[in-house]
């Protein structure tokens, strides 16, 4: 049973009352005992939600369908009749198909549940002095949490250190305006909640900053849990595909009341038994509506976002899945997305001296070595690299944890490239912050480019400031040298400059470190007054090599008719040679820089944009820009992001791609999709996937289709030519339940094909029955139903009595449209060249549908129920020839269409 979670002003209270009321520890935080027994009392960290609906509810929800309600009640009206015997396998049938549409529903809703799973917030807590990354969920009362820019917080939270911390409370109190946040208590009784200053609240967003704050509340206890207890449950979402589909269904609907009232008068007329002409027209009405389709639809739809996560794409929207297969531009990031994202330092330059380092990755393991080879082993004895290795590490928020099968940092990768260099030269965050513990921070944003942190030293106080070269140098003063301090003189910084230039040129980042003595601590940490007369320390040259799979994925996007823009907040030298090295970068391409973009119109960006395949030196700003600009000549826009200014761009992209790694919360939450690996590839994956998902529901509609059009021709047909109709009302039924689900489901697992990537991105507004599908639908369904037709005209001229012709006849229309389930597999390729039996789901639900069309021909009982004989032996020869013809026929239109395309 869930515990109360205690309530009381946690605002008004200090520090030691909060800790003590709470038993935890503002260094330790709770142990990973204790925070399982709380999450044992208080449970999970989540909103609660409508419970999901019963097997039951479902199952009645699939009778009150309107055709079913009809088809029910004319059971029971030929019940009266007399005819009890068909009465009730009609009413078997009917619980039968309500059994699998709950089958499938259900099915459908764990999916998706599934799915929501995957896409749960991270939090950052310390347990045991530990700093862990854990799901949001798992957030107790009494945990200490991290939250920097671009974190969600993930609980009610009181704050007991912040610097620069910035919220956007506008989800909770509707303030536009990003809130700062600090941890001083407030002696209040009755504080308004958007005066809370020193409170932290679910489902708000870090802005900006960084800070540090104990658990009060989780759960349906916060504040967002209140509100959401006033709230009804949000509407399901509903891709487009879905609601054109829902168009089609309404569509099918109103032709299924015209062929039962054709059917029906038409029967009449002909002077056919009326019970039984009044059951045809309903069953036929029944077989002409796919009910199943919805269901089919989602579950194409939620299986085929498995997969995807599967190949680490994590979709988070629905309609994403379909928009990826549309996709004419991927606009992406160059670090860890294009590149490995092994943040490595491979260079440093410190009083005119470069340094060799060696290792890779993030495994500390590594020398730094001098220009003549020797070994730097003592950095103690190089105070001028010392003071630049201390100051990477020092100015960094990232840790390195040793998982046991490596290493990982958590943080920022780039400052995770700092920790490993110096722990390479045998300097730890421990040691280090010993000898100058942290005071102050000014945190980084991509606005300034900066971050600087205040320490104590001796004799006073020393800042360390890190950022881009070119922003920093222009904010020093002097520079640091082997003889001391001495004036940055014009022409040192354009000697720096050039040097930052060099490195730059050979792919490598640039990440430059000042620094500036303080004989007390600055009583206005402004950063226009900070970050000014500071000393140029050096230079870290990090590396991050192109991906080796990076440039083939470039070159199948371009086979796909999808063109790849790289984004990119390196120096243009840089991010020239990265994009040259993937041939991103191709003859007549353009690159722009941050500053020319700011120079620019949009009406001249528009009209450069389809020209520029490198962006450089560029802000999250700028990328909002881009995608307007791209959008307005008609492209549909991937674009990838992972920091908080990227949110609106991400917003704005018909598919934003957040990182999975690297990407703050607030990136994943404005994006359509989740890349778990970093990887470009990945992307390129999921457009692969969306194509794909697109196409096989395509197959299952053209399939269940064409099989419906298939058997209103044959009974129309028949009845028109004074032939009775063809199938009694259960073998209609019996052959819509058992034909039209296991196929149809088994159509929208069809492994991706081979080539799907070697055709242009479909239109966005392309129409399900595009490209000639419409009319493919009805020529192929009259062939199954002209051959069934046959079948049931043969059977009559040889004089066989009406329970073997239509025996014949619902053999040939069942088979025929289980071997048209092959070639509904694809509209142009043949069946023989993608392979009969690639597809090991369609084989295995024809096997069981097959099972169940013969058992009620050949199991006595059913027999007589059913109303079949047993076939004679030439029958079967006429029914295999019959049901082979719509095969035959769509592989020669397929042919034909084919040499025609190749002749053009």
């Amino acid at each position: 049973m869930e515990h109360l979670q205690p309530e009381y002003n946690w605002y008004s209270l200090d520090t030691d009352e909060i800790c003590q009321k709470l038993g935890t520890n503002t260094v330790r935080g709770l142990d990973l005992n204790e925070a399982a027994i709380r999450l044992k009392n208080y449970g999970p960290n989540v909103l609660q939600e409508k419970p999901p609906r019963s097997l039951l509810s479902m199952f009645i929800a699939q009778m009150k369908e309107i055709l079913v309600v009809i088809l029910i009640a004319a059971a029971v009206i030929s019940g009266f009749l007399g005819e009890w015997e068909d009465s009730i396998v009609i009413i078997a049938i009917v619980i039968l198909n309500g059994a699998i549409g709950t089958f499938q529903e259900n099915k459908a809703e764990n999916a998706l549940k599934a799915l929501k799973e995957l896409t749960r917030p991270f939090a950052k807590v310390i347990r045991g002095e530990k700093v862990l990354q854990i799901n949001a969920g798992e957030v107790v009362p009494g945990d200490l949490i991290l939250v920097e820019a671009g974190d969600l917080v993930p609980a009610d939270a009181r704050l007991i250190e912040s610097s620069s911390l910035q919220t956007s409370e506008a989800a909770l109190t509707g303030e536009s305006l990003p809130v700062e946040k600090e941890s001083a208590v407030i002696k209040a009784h009755q504080v308004p909640l958007g005066d809370r200053k020193n409170m932290l609240f679910m489902g708000t967003t870090v802005t900006g900053g960084r800070g540090k704050a104990v658990v009060v509340a989780t759960g349906m206890k916060t504040e967002l849990g209140r509100i959401a207890q006033l709230l009804d449950e949000a509407v399901p979402e509903t891709t487009p595909l879905q609601q054109q589909l829902e168009k089609v269904g309404k569509t099918l609907g109103v032709f299924a009341l015209v062929i039962v009232a054709l059917v029906f008068c038409m029967g009449l007329w002909r002077g056919e038994y009326l019970p039984e002409m009044f059951m045809i027209a309903i069953s036929l009405a029944v077989a002409a509506v796919p009910e199943g389709l919805p269901a089919v639809v989602t579950i194409v739809l939620a299986l085929g976002v498995t997969r995807m996560s599967r190949r680490n794409a994590i979709i988070r929207k629905l309609p994403a899945v379909e928009t990826l297969g549309t996709a004419t531009v991927i606009c992406s990031d160059k670090t860890g997305t294009l590149t490995r994202n092994e943040m490595t330092v491979t260079r440093i330059y410190v009083a005119d001296k470069i340094y060799e380092v060696t290792g890779n990755g993030y495994v500390p393991a590594g020398k730094i070595l001098e220009q003549n080879g020797s070994e730097v082993t003592q950095l103690s004895d190089d105070e001028s690299l010392e003071l630049l290795i201390a100051g990477g590490l020092l100015n960094n928020n990232a840790e390195l944890e040793d998982t046991g099968n490596g290493h990982r940092v958590i943080g920022d990768p780039t400052e995770g490239a700092l920790v490993v260099v110096a722990a390479k030269a045998g300097l730890s965050r421990k040691t280090a912050g010993k000898k100058y513990p942290r005071l102050a921070e000014i945190p980084f944003d991509s606005i300034r480019k900066m971050m600087t942190t205040f320490h104590r030293a001796e004799g006073g106080i020393r800042s360390f400031t890190k950022g881009a070269p070119d922003v920093l140098l222009r904010r020093c003063s002097g520079v640091l040298t082997r003889t001391g301090i001495i004036d940055l003189h014009e022409e040192t910084r354009m000697k720096l400059i050039k040097i930052n230039s060099q490195l730059a040129s050979q792919g490598q980042r640039i990440l430059a470190l000042a620094t500036r003595f303080w004989p007390a601590m600055p009583a206005n940490l402004s950063p226009e007054t900070i970050e000014q007369d500071l000393v140029f320390v050096g230079f870290f040259a990090i590396t991050d090599p192109p991906r080796p799979e990076a440039r083939e994925a470039v070159e199948l996007c371009r086979r796909a008719g999808i063109r790849t823009v790289m984004i990119t907040g390196d120096h243009r030298e840089t991010a020239e040679a990265i994009a040259r090295e993937l041939s991103i970068l191709q003859p007549g391409d353009h690159i722009l820089t941050g500053e020319q973009l700011d120079r620019m119109s949009e009406e001249e960006l528009k009209h450069a944009a389809n020209r520029v395949a490198v962006y450089a030196r560029v802000s999250p700003e700028h990328k909002l820009r881009i995608v307007e600009a791209l959008k307005h000549h008609g492209h549909i826009v991937a674009m990838t992001g992972d920091g908080v200014n990227d949110a609106p761009a991400l917003k704005r992209a018909d598919i934003g791609a957040s990182m999975g790694i690297s990407g703050t919360e607030v990136a994943k939450e404005a994006s359509d999709m989740v890349l778990l690996d970093d990887n470009f590839v990945t992307i390129v994956k999921a457009v692969e996937e969306g194509r794909t998902i697109y196409n096989n529901i395509r197959s299952s509609i053209h399939y269940l289709l064409s099989c419906n059009a298939g058997e209103i021709v044959a009974i129309f047909s028949s009845l028109l030519l004074g032939l009775g109709s063809p199938l009694s009302p259960i073998q209609i039924l019996w052959l819509n339940l058992v034909t039209d689900g296991p196929p149809a489901l088994a159509l929208g697992l069809e492994p991706p094909r081979k080539g799907i990537m070697n055709k242009p991105p479909r239109k966005p507004k392309e129409s399900l029955f595009s490209g000639g599908v419409g009319i493919k639908i009805l020529w192929q369904g009259a062939i199954i139903g002209l051959a069934s037709l046959v079948a049931y005209w043969l059977a009559f001229r040889w004089g066989r009595p009406l329970e073997e012709a239509r025996t014949i006849t619902f053999l040939t229309m069942s088979m025929s449209q289980l071997i048209h389930s092959f070639n509904a597999r694809s509209l142009e390729q043949s069946l023989f060249t993608i392979g009969p039996f690639s597809n090991r789901s369609l084989v295995l639900a024809l096997a069981a549908s097959l099972t169940a069309l013969l058992a009620v021909i050949i199991v006595p009982f059913l027999r007589n129920v059913f109303e079949t004989a047993m076939p004679r032996p030439s029958d079967w020869v006429v029914v295999l020839s019959l049901s082979i013809m719509p095969l035959v026929l769509v592989e020669a239109g397929k042919l034909a269409g084919r040499l025609s395309r190749h002749r053009a």
